[in-house]
C-alpha cells in the first residue's frame, strides 16, 4: 500500500510541476508535506525525518545547487545534503582513484604491451559514514528510485568534465548469472544505463561476462579480492560493439554538395564505415580495491582490435578512503 501510494504521489507531482506560477508551487509544497505527514521519508544517510522544505547547503554555489538538488529528489536532509563527502575527483585527471586504478593495469600489463592510454578514475563521494547506504539500498534493498537519482547525478558531473567529453560507450561490471538470478537485477547496469543516458552514448550491458561465480569479497583483502577476480571476466565477441563513424551518408547517398562519410564505398558496404569504440566507460557502484573492475579491463582489452588507440575508464558512485 505505501509503494502504491508513493506511486500515485509522483504521478500528481508531476501533474503539478506542470503548473506554472506562485499557486502552483503552493499547491505542490502541500502535496509534499501531507504526503509525509502520513508516510514520512527518511534522509538516508543519518535517518532523520525528511521536511517538505529546507535551507542550501555545501561549498560553493556549484556544491549548493547539487546540495538543493539532493533535497528536492527527498533523499538527504538539510544537513546531509551539505555534508556529502565528495571526492571531486572529476575536477583532476591524476586522483588517488586513478592512480590507483593505473597501478594496478601496468602491473598486469603484459611485457609485449608498450604503451596504452590513461584510464581516467572517478567516484562521486566517498564510501563512508551513513552515505554507504545509498549504494547498499540499491544493492540490497532494490532502492531503484534513490539508485537511479544518483547514478544520474553521476553523470551530469562526468558530463561537466572534460576528461569524459570523447567517452563513446558505456559498459556495466557484470554479475555472474547465479547472482543476477538470486538478486533479480544488476546494480551496476542501473547506474550504467541512467550515466550512458546523461552523456547520450550507448550502453552495452551484454558485452561483459562473468563467466566464474566468485563468491563474496567483502571479506577479502586487497591481494584476496584480485586472486578472487582473475580471468573471471570475459568478451562476448559477438557483442563487441562497433559505433557508426561520424561525418556525413555514404557516398551513395550523399546528395550534391554533401559531405560523405569516409572515403567513397559501394552502397552494399555500409557495414565497413564503422569503427570500434576509442574511449570505454567501466561503471560500477563502488570501488574498493580496484580488483574487478581492472579484471573487466584486461578482458576488453584482449579482444581489441587497437589496444593502443584505446582508452578504458572507470566510474563509480563511490569509492572507499585510502
Amino acid at each position: 500500500m505505501k509503494h502504491f501510494f508513493h506511486y500515485c504521489s509522483k504521478g500528481l507531482e508531476r501533474e503539478i510541476l506542470f503548473k506554472e506560477g506562485y499557486i502552483g508551487s503552493i499547491i505542490f509544497w502541500l502535496w509534499r508535506a501531507v504526503s509525509d505527514l502520513f508516510f514520512p521519508r527518511v534522509c538516508l544517510a543519518c535517518g532523520k525525518t525528511l521536511r517538505a522544505e529546507g535551507g542550501i547547503g555545501g561549498e560553493g554555489e556549484e556544491d549548493a545547487k547539487r546540495a538543493e538538488g539532493w533535497r528536492a529528489g527527498r533523499f538527504l536532509c538539510e544537513r546531509c545534503s551539505g555534508d556529502v563527502p565528495l571526492t571531486r575527483f572529476w575536477k583532476l585527471r591524476e586522483n588517488p582513484m586513478a592512480e590507483s586504478f593505473n597501478s594496478l593495469i601496468q602491473r598486469n600489463m603484459g611485457q609485449d604491451v608498450k604503451y596504452q592510454p590513461y584510464g581516467y578514475a572517478v567516484a562521486m563521494f566517498y564510501y563512508k559514514g551513513g552515505f554507504r547506504e545509498i549504494t547498499k539500498l540499491l544493492k540490497y534493498r532494490r532502492g531503484f528510485r534513490e539508485g537511479r537519482y544518483f547514478a544520474r547525478e553521476l553523470g551530469k558531473i562526468l558530463k561537466s568534465s572534460p576528461l569524459f567529453k570523447d567517452v563513446d560507450l558505456v559498459v556495466p561490471v557484470p554479475l555472474h548469472w547465479v547472482r543476477r538470478w538470486q538478486r533479480g537485477y544488476n546494480q551496476a547496469e542501473i547506474i550504467a544505463r541512467e550515466v550512458a543516458g546523461v552523456l547520450g552514448v550507448p550502453c552495452n550491458g551484454k558485452m561483459l561476462v562473468r563467466a566464474r561465480h566468485t563468491g563474496t569479497q567483502t571479506h577479502l583483502d586487497a591481494a584476496g579480492r584480485a586472486r578472487n577476480v582473475a580471468g573471471a571476466f570475459r568478451v562476448r565477441r559477438f557483442q563487441l560493439p562497433v559505433l557508426p563513424l561520424p561525418g556525413g551518408k555514404p557516398a551513395c547517398e550523399a546528395m550534391p554538395g554533401e559531405e560523405p562519410a569516409g572515403p567513397a564505398l559501394p552502397c552494399g558496404e555500409r557495414q565497413s564505415r564503422t569503427a570500434a569504440p576509442r574511449h570505454i566507460l567501466l561503471v560500477d557502484d563502488v570501488y574498493t580495491t580496484g580488483a574487478t573492475i581492472v579484471a573487466c579491463e584486461r578482458a576488453i582489452r584482449a579482444v581489441a582490435p587497437d589496444g593502443r588507440h584505446l582508452r578504458i575508464s572507470a566510474a563509480t558512485l563511490a569509492c572507499v578512503e585510502k
